[in-house]
């Protein structure tokens, strides 16, 4: 079984790190955890600006930053996971690396802000939900 974590550091992703390691027993056999954060693209006269090596740096530390929390986490807790970060839609690109990676689960932490806020603020999950096939695993 292939499961993809989308992470983003926040509360909501420890809280969905802690679900995981406390319920391995919902999941049976061989499992590959592989960790995804997305970032949003820096504005196209800011990439120009600083160029593309510092950018590229940027990316790379901020992704940094939220994964390398999730591997030591997981390691404690005897899981092994591969790591992956984009730049982009993060709704969009979870969906998208998940079909196309052929995975079998997206777990995900989620504010929980109900159908109203999800329209109103037009939450990850949302997006997630109404563009993938791959079943999604939502932790509150």
């Amino acid at each position: 079984m292939k499961i993809l974590l989308a992470v983003d550091g926040s509360a909501f992703t420890k809280k969905m790190l802690a679900y995981l390691t406390t319920h391995l027993d919902l999941f049976s056999g061989d499992i590959e955890y592989t960790a995804l954060t997305v970032h949003g693209a820096l504005p196209p006269r800011a990439r120009a600006a600083v160029g593309r090596e510092i950018v590229e740096t940027y990316y790379a530390e901020e992704a940094a930053k939220v994964l390398d929390p999730v591997v030591k986490f997981l390691t404690r807790h005897q899981l092994n996971v591969k790591t992956l970060s984009k730049v982009g839609n993060a709704g969009e690109l979870i969906a998208k690396t998940a079909e196309s990676g052929k995975f079998d689960l997206i777990v995900m932490g989620s504010r929980g802000h109900g159908a109203l806020g999800g329209l109103v603020m037009g939450s990850v999950a949302t997006k997630v939900l109404a563009s993938c096939e791959v079943p999604v695993l939502l932790v509150r």
